[in-house]
């Protein structure tokens, strides 16, 4: 377990260079949301164009972008683990936002696919660096507000997408051709691509400025931590791990299920055009997502301080269990008002979670081995909610109902089975994650009472 003080002599990062950090890091999870998520709102388009099956997109959308995204993760964490991870961060997130653009002049799905796995490759790299430095800039109790403010990025960057994307629509539909130099006839749908890679160049200029935190925990003289002695610690607390690690994947994959469809659900259902769905779909997810995610990981960090041990994995719970009825039920409504009223619950609760979860899962892990851990956590996430929810929602939909205007029914399908066995895997988890901070909890407060007794 790691100590609330640094054990190496030096003092936290002060406030105002951690919340920079926090704030550039949170903006480069924008930027990467917004890099995923524009294909979500174009789905239809891209599908018509390619001439193309709901599961041929579901791999566009999961498979393609797991594929390296798991393949480079690995690798780069354990890289992460040993050398400066703000420079990983600055080229991952150079090596995406060029992928996005090229994604933008891809005119078959082979080449769009491939375009899709450099977006996946360079967004592997990214996420145990930040989780690994964030842990490094602040302490146990503020660490899931910084969690929170950091897992933004997922509600500002998916929105972004939308509104852009809606923006752009509106202007140039997405199955209009115009002429471009160069690159000669380009739909609508490329430009958005276009448009979304090339602010990542300025953002990467800008994480340069972020200073490498000293690794707090971790003595002068001491190494990384071998790949045996991950596996011993992973095992000594394999119930917390396992159940953290796949009660999040199940819930990543019903926001990744119900997120890529939602587009084409609200088209298919109601009759929305892209720019109305870009809208309208993109302000909810800006205001009820971001505001999930700053108060969930606020919440989790002011009982923390308050004194509730478990303050992470409670307040993940109760967003947990309020998704099963806004996630089964969102896309049965009668009008798309009100499915979008449940939409913006569900992007709610699920932004909720995310602060106190990620904090539980560095906070049961040594400065060491937080990267490879959250490489291995990304990994699992990935897997099985990337990858599988919106195949999972698509194969329903071709090969359950084989009637593609039976997307809502496929949709609250999927949730009714993923949802609740999430909450089932996170019990499990929050039971082993008890049994592991325990031990350390006693050994503190009696160090406490201690001091206490000596000055008394």
């Amino acid at each position: 377990m790691n100590e609330q003080q640094p054990t190496d002599g030096n003092a936290w990062p002060s406030p105002a260079s951690a919340w920079y950090a926090a704030i550039i890091l949170m903006m480069a999870n924008t930027l990467a949301f917004v890099d995923r998520q524009a294909l979500a709102l174009l789905v239809q388009p891209i599908k018509e164009d390619l001439q193309v099956s709901d599961t041929a997109m579901s791999l566009l959308y999961g498979l393609s972008f797991t594929l390296f995204y798991v393949a480079v993760g690995l690798p780069v964490a354990w890289l992460a683990d040993r050398s400066n991870r703000r420079n990983i961060v600055v080229a991952s997130i150079t090596v995406w936002s060029a992928m996005t653009a090229i994604c933008g002049v891809a005119r078959t799905f082979p080449t769009l696919f491939l375009a899709r796995i450099g977006v996946g490759a360079g967004e592997g790299g990214f996420s145990p660096a930040a989780y690994s430095m964030l842990s490094d800039y602040f302490p146990k109790d503020r660490l899931p507000a910084a969690m929170g403010v950091y897992q933004m990025g997922i509600y500002l960057g998916g929105a972004g997408a939308l509104l852009l994307g809606g923006l752009v629509s509106s202007v140039i539909p997405p199955g209009e051709i115009i002429e471009l130099p160069v690159l000669g006839a380009t739909k609508g749908w490329h430009l958005v691509f276009l448009a979304l890679g090339l602010p990542g160049l300025l953002l990467a200029a800008l994480m340069m400025t972020v200073p490498e935190p000293k690794r707090i925990g971790v003595r002068v003289g001491e190494g990384s931590a071998s790949v045996g002695e991950l596996l011993m610690h992973v095992r000594q607390h394999l119930s917390a791990y396992v159940g953290i690690g796949l009660g999040f994947a199940l819930m990543i994959l019903v926001g990744n299920g119900t997120g890529a469809w939602i587009p084409a659900f609200l088209e298919r259902s109601y009759g929305w055009d892209t720019a109305q769905i870009g809208r309208s779909y993109g302000l909810v997810v800006i205001s009820c997502g971001t505001g999930g995610a700053l108060l969930g990981g606020f919440v989790a960090s002011a009982l923390r301080r308050r004194g509730h041990d478990r303050a992470n994995l409670v307040t993940a719970m109760f967003g947990f269990c309020a998704l099963i009825p806004t996630t089964v039920l969102f896309p049965l409504m009668p009008t798309p008002e009100l499915s979008l009223v449940l939409i913006g619950l569900m992007n709610f609760f699920a932004g909720f979670n995310f602060g106190g979860g990620l904090a539980a899962l560095q906070e049961l892990t040594p400065n060491r081995m937080r990267a490879l851990v959250s490489a291995g956590y990304l990994l699992t996430i990935n897997l099985i909610g990337a990858a599988l929810g919106p195949t999972a929602v698509a194969l329903v939909t071709d090969y359950w109902f084989a009637n593609p205007n039976r997307l809502a029914e496929a949709i609250s399908l999927t949730c009714a089975v993923a949802s609740p066995l999430s909450v089932v895997m996170l019990v499990i988890g929050m039971r082993g994650y008890s049994r592991a901070i325990t031990p350390v909890l006693q050994d503190v407060r009696h160090a406490q009472e201690a001091g206490d007794d000596a000055i008394a």
